[in-house]
């Protein structure tokens, strides 16, 4: 069965009425996914957020700290809270980056890497049965809204707009 918008039931047959609010609407779709996918990483021992910046950094390779946040959009403070647990299981290394000393570079350690090929045959399991439950071709259109909407670009004219219809 695919999404339908606002045909859709929940589980007690209530209709789905559409939020006036993008932010609370996001707010509650990211939480209900996150404990979705925290479920499925028990198997791991990892939470959806450590296997994100393992998935992050993975892709990057050896990213400079500043650099993995802004592709998280997180400051740096929350990304060192939330990989402190990474780095103290041994799946993560802080190394200060030699062109630059006051940078650090997050890696994947041995253990990181093992780690992630682990979780990310979860997330690839979650992703098909998401997939399924809400529809492919919504499933990529929803990415492309989502990733469009945490752009720089897309924050900067929402608060370019914002500042200009306050004035």
């Amino acid at each position: 069965m695919s999404y339908q918008p606002l045909k859709h039931a929940t589980s007690c047959s209530a209709p789905v009425v559409a939020s006036s609010c993008a932010n609370g609407s996001v707010r509650r779709a990211s939480r209900r996914l996150g404990q979705i996918y925290d479920e499925a990483f028990t198997q791991c021992g990892l939470k959806a957020t450590q296997y994100s910046l393992l998935s992050q950094i993975a892709r990057s390779g050896e990213p400079k700290m500043r650099d993995l946040a802004q592709a998280l959009v997180m400051d740096l403070s929350a990304l060192g809270h939330t990989l402190k647990p990474l780095v103290r299981d041994g799946l993560v290394e802080l190394k200060i980056d030699d062109a630059d000393r006051r940078s650090r570079r997050v890696m994947l350690t041995l253990a990181g890497q093992q780690k992630y090929a682990e979780a990310r045959k979860i997330s690839e399991r979650v992703s098909q049965v998401f997939d399924k439950t809400f529809g492919a071709e919504e499933t990529v259109k929803l990415r492309q809204a989502l990733d469009f909407i945490a752009s720089e670009g897309f924050a900067r004219s929402l608060l370019s707009e914002l500042q200009s219809t306050q004035a």
